[in-house]
């Protein structure tokens, strides 16, 4: 004898799903909106219910190809279609979509429903492997950046060459790649190379290329940057590096777009779109002699100033999150997000390394957190303004124990206290934390370091 789900354990199951759903009516309006839709979209079920849902999701599919007005219009269902939707906060989610139409008990269409999960791991580790980025992953909402991102399509639709001027670790290249992907070139390769790391006596070749025979190691052809990016893009990373010799050869090749590899000839034409970045003031060292007046003139058609992570901290708790994605994609953690003691803590600091500095702090924070949320314990010392004991000093809650240095008294006079604490408060984890001083996620680290049970 079959029995029927009580209506209340069908509301707990619609909102305990780990996918989102949601249900309309024959005419696109949203009738229910479960709690993992609220937590994928931001929206509360509160402001959407009785709104078009093309009105919440702004999907890049609603006007053209709605999967779900497919589905209630025609009785299609669709699997796993990969959409974009944009979120509450204006951010934009890969999201994969299956909807149904609903029918009700005389076989009539009352409505659809669509289940949806998010696929934002998905894209980060896609960008990571393919480099496809876009100014789409240009993570900011400052006024400062504001106008670089306007920029980037403006710029990527020309073949002008462009000059991407930041300090270190401001992104760079990821503007150089974002601009290339951006353009008719997308297609062709992205060939970057590091103008500061090319030994003097080794960059024309790595430039231009070299024949078999033309100096005592070239054993056998060799193409060079400019030939491997042919028909596509060349970014010269730190183009204020280049020697002055250098200067002259890579001014003549942007004039004649032609070059000529070591032992040849005869030159070689070549297509590239040349895009440079330096983290000098390229103009100041003109006026001091040393970069050439010419050369600046030809990189810096356009130029896109990139500030420093100080300038825009605004940006930090975006960024935080952003690679809080990324990592649990790259590592496959689960980790929730940051304490706000942890966050103050990076809003205070003044990132010298800019951006890649905070990346480097979150990914630290993804070494060490053994929870699912990152602590202050967590950051990297220099970030919570920590320094290394003298030899011989503990500090129960700082850096005793460094990887790579030998710090055995010290590991032994850690290991001790620890083991102290714990069995003057019978094993209770928490209350020997505070007995040390320390928080208990960093007391659960240090018992892992030091193997104590």
């Amino acid at each position: 004898m079959g029995t029927s789900l009580q209506p209340q354990y069908g509301t707990i199951i619609f909102d305990n799903i780990p996918h989102g759903i949601f249900t309309v009516d024959a005419h696109g309006t949203i009738t229910s909106f479960n709690r993992e839709a609220e937590k994928i979209t931001g929206w509360q079920r509160q402001e959407v219910i009785g709104m078009a849902c093309a009105k919440v999701f702004q999907s890049d599919h609603c006007e053209k190809s709605c999967f779900l007005r497919n589905s209630i219009e025609r009785g299609q269902q669709y699997r796993d279609q990969e959409v974009v939707i944009t979120r509450k906060d204006g951010t934009q989610l890969l999201v994969s979509v299956s909807t149904a139409d609903l029918v009700g008990k005389n076989g009539e269409v009352v409505g659809g429903v669509e289940m949806f999960r998010d696929l934002s791991m998905v894209a980060t580790l896609r960008r990571e492997i393919n480099a496809t980025y876009t100014s789409d992953d240009i993570v900011s909402k400052s006024a400062a950046m504001r106008g670089v991102r306007e920029l980037l399509p403006l710029v990527a639709r020309s073949t002008s060459t462009v000059l991407v001027e930041g300090e270190p670790g401001t992104g760079k290249e990821l503007v150089a790649r974002a601009i290339h992907n951006l353009g008719p070139r997308h297609g062709r390769p992205f060939v970057a190379v590091n103008c500061g790391a090319l030994p003097e006596t080794l960059a024309e070749s790595e430039l231009f290329g070299h024949l078999k025979g033309a100096f005592t190691d070239a054993r056998k052809d060799k193409p060079g940057r400019f030939a491997l990016a042919d028909g596509g893009t060349l970014f010269l990373d730190e183009v204020g590096e280049i020697s002055p010799a250098m200067q002259v050869k890579l001014l003549r090749v942007l004039q004649e777009r032609q070059f000529t590899p070591l032992g040849a000839v005869a030159p070689v034409p070549v297509d590239v779109r040349i895009l440079a970045a330096t983290n000098r003031d390229l103009a100041r060292e003109v006026s001091a002699g040393h970069f050439r007046q010419d050369l600046f003139f030809r990189l810096n058609v356009v130029r896109v100033n990139l500030p420093p992570l100080r300038a825009r901290s605004d940006d930090i708790p975006l960024l935080v999150d952003h690679f809080i994605r990324k990592f649990n994609a790259l590592q496959g953690r689960r980790i929730q997000g940051i304490s706000e003691r942890a966050m103050a803590v990076l809003m205070r600091y003044e990132y010298p390394g800019n951006v890649r500095e905070l990346e480097n702090a979150i990914e630290h924070g993804f070494v060490i957190c053994g929870s699912s949320t990152i602590e202050v314990e967590d950051l990297p010392p220099h970030i919570r303004g920590e320094k290394l004991p003298p030899l011989g000093e503990l500090s129960p809650d700082g850096p005793a124990f460094e990887l790579g240095v030998d710090n055995g008294p010290l590991q032994d006079a850690e290991a001790a206290a620890i083991r102290q604490a714990l069995e003057r408060h019978d094993g209770h984890r928490s209350r020997a934390a505070v007995a040390l001083g320390i928080s208990r996620n960093t007391l659960w680290r240090k018992m892992k370091r030091y193997g104590i049970k």
